[in-house]
């Protein structure tokens, strides 16, 4: 789950293997760029990125937009984490990129403020912070999750390097793993692909957990499980399973041995390159399924 026992289980293993921190991270990254995350090269070679305000029901959304300089390419939604729109998700948004895609990362807490949400190398170990980072995820909620989802796609399918006539993806982190789902319910008509990272509360007993979506989807998916989320909620990969199976929809849920709540961005205090280039590749391999190409 993306609660805040996950969270002290990544300050725990910070404290005891002495792990890079986020503000080490960003330290480190500030004007090299992050060598093992490298955008990958697109045939010419060349990517357009831009920060781009995007309108809603709600407001003015800030997100940021990759894409191949040259064509028309499949779109891709990312929902960061808890931590909001940062330096490492333009990264693995311009690696993304640099595979073939229109990629658009969003700040989720538009609502509330501008991006960056958090400070760089914010401590969830410090009260004030913490409180902070929950008080704005609780603010997100299942109809505003559906309101952003139609806008944010509307706002792709206008866009001149998104190939229309493909399907979309989308993909989310921690809190952003129920709103890939409600993305997929919401417009099922436009999303084929789905692929969530440790995401929290999939599948619960709430009448309105995001795993009884599932009928309402046309997409394939991957579920990417943490270890310890597993721990302390072995029976959602269950839910997710039958629910998946009861719509005939393709998923692919796996435990990841070994994880913690957030392995996958990598500027994560618990960050696993190896079982993170796993999970990317599992992402790479379901979007060619999917979207074709």
């Amino acid at each position: 789950m993306c609660d805040e026992d996950s969270f002290a289980d990544m300050s725990r293993y910070d404290r005891a293997s002495n792990a890079i921190t986020r503000r080490e991270f960003g330290a480190l990254t500030i004007g090299a760029g992050l060598s093992g995350l490298a955008a990958a090269k697109t045939h010419d070679g060349t990517l357009d990125e831009q920060e781009v305000t995007i309108p809603t029901p709600s407001g003015s959304a800030d997100a940021y937009f990759v894409h191949p300089a040259l064509g028309l390419h499949p779109a891709v939604l990312i929902w960061p984490d808890i931590f909001g729109l940062r330096p490492a998700f333009r990264q693995m948004a311009r690696r993304l990129a640099g595979a073939g895609y229109s990629v658009l990362v969003v700040n989720p807490f538009y609502r509330l403020q501008r991006a960056p949400t958090s400070e760089p190398g914010a401590d969830f170990d410090d009260a004030a912070t913490r409180q902070a980072l929950m008080s704005m995820a609780k603010s997100l909620t299942a109809e505003s999750a559906a309101i952003d989802a139609k806008a944010f796609v509307d706002w792709l399918d206008q866009q001149p390097a998104v190939d229309g006539k493909r399907k979309m993806a989308t993909t989310g982190y921690c809190m952003g793993g129920p709103l890939v789902m409600r993305t997929a319910a919401a417009r099922a008509d436009r999303i084929g692909a789905g692929a969530t990272f440790h995401g929290g509360g999939l599948a619960t007993q709430a009448a309105d957990s995001p795993h009884r979506l599932i009928p309402r989807m046309r997409a394939q998916f991957l579920i990417a499980i943490a270890a310890n989320d597993d721990q302390r909620d072995p029976n959602a990969k269950t839910l997710l399973r039958d629910a998946f199976d009861a719509a005939h929809l393709e998923a692919e849920i796996e435990v990841y041995a070994g994880t913690l709540h957030g392995w996958c961005p990598p500027d994560s205090r618990v960050y696993d390159e190896a079982a993170a280039e796993r999970a990317w590749q599992r992402m790479l391999a379901l979007f060619k399924r999917a979207l074709g190409g």
